[in-house]
């Protein structure tokens, strides 16, 4: 049994109990303290705490006790809050599946991939777990937090090289919805501006006009990041309910305006054409059909 003591120290007092144990020891967290306070290992002046809300003051002799039944404890607690997580996520769905790649339906909501806040609840640790012991998914592309659409995932080393190399030379077709704000012109038009020092370029095609906004097919041609919201923010046309490079109305969708609706190119190991087109999600078409087609200006 590890046996944890320490002295309450002044920049505590007043905390409670279980944040003052995640503070001052090295081994805890607050939801592994309040595991702790709960298993009744905690004791302050030789008296057992199990009330987390309880205010510590300075001075106060704490011990801790983590032994076989706290690391069990914990390991429980830890596995129910992530299928708890998991649960409360919005759906993915498969589109194709072998041996080499994995193309999935992302919504909107979902991570593709760990990011530096956290590493779990995103689609490649969820496409990983399918699996005892997980699988190796490697990341070819991504879509940001709030766009859905098709993405793929190589499942070998081989196919991962592949398909990064597809991407690098830009031999894939990719295509999303956009709802912009503002107007757009009937004629397609292209954006060649590069981003963070590379070479960036996007195709336009107006597939309809509102009184306040447009409805675009954007066609990728390099992949940057944020390619598509950068460019049409430099046209004058940003994607509604942008968080970063645009401002929310009232009349805008509950999220980003951007769905990746088709995705094509040659398998990478069998060097067939494959290709994905999936329809505007639920949100999106459900906010287009109820949009009452708002008027410029309209808040």
């Amino acid at each position: 049994m590890s046996k944890i003591e320490f002295r309450v120290p002044e920049e505590a007092a007043g905390l409670r109990i279980d944040q003052c144990l995640g503070r001052c020891v090295q081994e805890l967290s607050r939801r592994s303290a309040r595991v702790a306070l709960d298993l009744g290992a905690v004791f302050v002046d030789n008296h057992r705490v199990k009330v987390a809300s309880r205010r510590v003051t300075v001075g106060q002799y704490v011990v801790v006790n983590l032994g076989g039944a706290f690391e069990r404890a914990v390991k429980r607690v830890g596995e129910a809050a992530r299928a708890e997580d998991r649960a409360a996520l919005p759906p993915h769905q498969i589109l194709f599946e072998d041996e080499h790649l994995v193309a999935v339906l992302k919504p909107a909501g979902l991570l593709t991939a760990p990011t530096p806040e956290g590493d779990g609840n995103n689609l490649q640790d969820l496409l990983a777990r399918r699996s005892r012991p997980a699988a190796t998914i490697y990341v070819v592309q991504r879509l940001d937090l709030q766009t859905s659409g098709v993405l793929v995932f190589a499942k070998t080393e081989a196919a991962n090289a592949r398909l990064g190399e597809l991407f690098r030379l830009h031999q894939l077709t990719r295509r999303y919805d956009a709802f912009a704000a503002g107007h757009a012109a009937p004629e397609p038009f292209s954006v060649n501006q590069s981003l963070s020092g590379k070479a960036a370029v996007t195709h336009f095609q107006r597939l309809a006009q509102y009184p306040a906004f447009c409805h675009l097919e954007a066609t990728l041609e390099t992949g940057r990041t944020h390619q598509i919201r950068r460019h049409l923010l430099g046209a004058g046309l940003p994607v509604l309910a942008d968080p970063k490079y645009g401002k929310r109305e009232a009349w805008h969708p509950v999220r980003l305006g951007l769905h990746a609706k088709h995705l094509s190119f040659e398998h990478p190991c069998t060097n067939r054409p494959i290709s994905f087109d999936v329809p505007l999600p639920a949100d999106l078409s459900d906010w287009l059909a109820a949009a009452g087609v708002p008027q410029a200006g309209t808040s």
